[in-house]
């Protein structure tokens, strides 16, 4: 028999905040996160813009002299992670006070991570000048001597290793001490929502009791950027960079770069409540334990279009084919009201990239799966407010799922003036909503779709025990 599993603990850092409560102020605010970016000469770009995480300090979230050390050289990605697993691990009541852990039942083999994090920033100035001082122009090929001994002078040995995607996971672990299963996924867009899935389906099969899962990513970057400059998805709209995030809307041309982290705390049910019987809370001050948890987790659905590398099935059947699964998983019939005639589904957190391809198909794709509810239901992309943070962007994004449920409103889609005719769903344009006088938020599904056909969908809801 599967257990049930909750979410017992979030964190997230995002361009707009890195607080839980200060950045889901900014989003109900419709606030952009996007401006000119800092970290390098854009001025040559089509793009040169993007929402960067602004004011960080790893030190603002994690103490341990030691633990900082071992992050002297690591990448924005295990940074972001790290930092974001660290709130989350806080909020669940699993931490640590003076050494000493806050649940002395906890089993360290059965904590386990699943993170779907990207690779971390390459040191691209000295790795092209690496490059530039082997090259042999007679012969058109680099030297290997000279490439070594350049490298030797000019890289660092231990940076080279943190730009790794596994980079994240390992200091994730250490800080820890999840001696639990351990994996990292990179599909794309799509990877820190199949992370939290494939966690939630260890849980619920009982290979652990307790996952850090969600991801990391930054590619606000040389490489990371020019890529996506010449795939020509992201946005060109050098003239109103705050303005240039627009699903849905007939005026959109592509999406903006984002960064960040947003890292769940799962737990089986069983393993919660039997850590809230036992009263291991802290000693002296205030008890470690949550009230109860934050949400449950009660349907993954994935599937691959198996079409193209960078296009989507025209007809969004994999997106609907992921949307279907999860559903049906959480046990939610996507055609039928639930009682009292609401809508099956309160609040989708949509994948909304803003590239027409994208905004479209995910449209038709929600209509074959709720059909005629579909209007009704209400939907909205954050991403016209913190742009696309790649691999972080699903796992922030359930999040958002989690804080609309407990607060009963949801974050709006901005920019949305001029609505595409093939996007006629209820976008909840440019102003937040409150659903309190309807019944608040109950049941929310949230999609990524990922370059190579990766599409993933959670369902999330109200815990009830």
């Amino acid at each position: 028999m599967s257990r049930r599993v909750v979410i017992t603990g979030m964190g997230w850092i995002t361009p707009l905040g890195c607080g839980l409560d200060a950045a889901w102020g900014a989003l109900l605010e419709g606030r952009s996160a996007i401006g000119a970016v800092t970290r390098y000469d854009t001025s040559t770009f089509a793009t040169n813009f993007a929402a960067e995480v602004k004011g960080f300090r790893l030190s603002d979230f994690v103490s341990d002299p030691a633990r900082l050390a071992s992050c002297r050289e690591a990448g924005l990605h295990a940074q972001y992670a790290l930092a974001a697993a660290a709130m989350a691990w806080e909020e669940s009541g699993l931490g640590t006070r003076n050494g000493e852990p806050l649940y002395a039942g906890l089993n360290a083999r059965r904590v386990g991570v699943y993170l779907g994090a990207g690779e971390g920033c390459l040191d691209y100035p000295n790795f092209v000048a690496t490059n530039l001082a082997s090259w042999e122009a007679c012969s058109r090929a680099v030297d290997a001597r000279r490439w070594a001994e350049a490298a030797l002078a000019r890289m660092a040995m231990r940076r080279e290793l943190e730009q790794e995607p596994n980079a994240a996971l390992t200091h994730v672990a250490s800080a820890f001490g999840c001696r639990g299963p351990a994996f990292n996924c990179m599909t794309a867009c799509a990877a820190s929502t199949q992370a939290v899935g494939e966690a939630f389906e260890m849980l619920r099969r009982g290979d652990a009791d307790v996952m850090l899962a969600g991801g990391s990513h930054s590619m606000i970057h040389l490489l990371g950027m020019t890529g996506f400059i010449r795939l020509t998805a992201m946005s060109t709209r050098r003239d109103a960079p705050q303005t240039a995030a627009r699903p849905f809307d007939q005026t959109r041309d592509g999406f903006v770069m984002g960064e960040g982290a947003g890292v769940l705390v799962l737990e089986a049910l069983e393993h919660f409540e039997r850590r809230m019987s036992g009263g291991s809370g802290r000693s002296g001050g205030r008890d470690a334990r949550p009230t109860g948890p934050l949400a449950e987790l009660v349907g993954y659905g994935s599937s691959a279009d198996a079409f193209r590398i960078t296009d989507m099935h025209p007809e969004g059947k994999g997106p609907a084919s992921a949307m279907s699964r999860a559903l049906r998983q959480a046990g939610i019939d996507p055609r039928e009201p639930r009682e009292g005639g609401r809508a099956p589904v309160d609040y989708v957190s949509a994948h909304g990239t803003g590239t027409s391809e994208n905004d479209s198909i995910e449209t038709r794709a929600i209509r074959q799966v709720f059909g005629a509810q579909a209007r009704r239901l209400s939907v909205s992309s954050i991403k016209s407010m913190m742009g696309h943070l790649i691999q972080a962007a699903g796992a922030v994004e359930l999040m958002t799922c989690v804080q609309a449920i407990r607060t009963g409103w949801v974050p709006p889609t901005m920019n949305l003036h001029r609505p595409d005719p093939e996007c006629d769903l209820d976008y909840v344009p440019n102003r937040a909503r409150d659903l309190n006088p309807t019944g608040g938020v109950e049941v929310c599904l949230s999609n990524s779709f990922g370059f190579g056909g990766q599409n993933d969908t959670l369902v999330v809801r109200r815990y009830r025990p």
